[in-house]
């Protein structure tokens, strides 16, 4: 089983997986959360970041749809 597919099949996934199944920066990914465009949480006593990969799926459904549209990608 492939990286990326035991990733996916996991409720929570860090900043850092995100950014690897997007094919982004750190920075970049971190940019999606703090503006709220993907939502996430913040847990424990570090408070890291955790994406719900059915939050990720409905982001990249989204920038589908206003790609297609030709609208400004969200």
């Amino acid at each position: 089983m492939s990286q990326r597919t035991s990733v996916l099949d996991r409720r929570f996934m860090t900043l850092d997986e995100v950014r690897e199944v997007l094919s982004i920066s750190s920075t970049q990914a971190y940019s999606l959360v703090r503006s709220g465009e993907l939502p996430a949480i913040q847990i424990g006593g570090r408070r890291q970041w955790r994406v719900e990969t059915t939050e990720l799926e409905a982001y990249i459904q989204r920038c589908y749809g206003t790609t297609s549209t030709g609208q400004k990608s969200v």
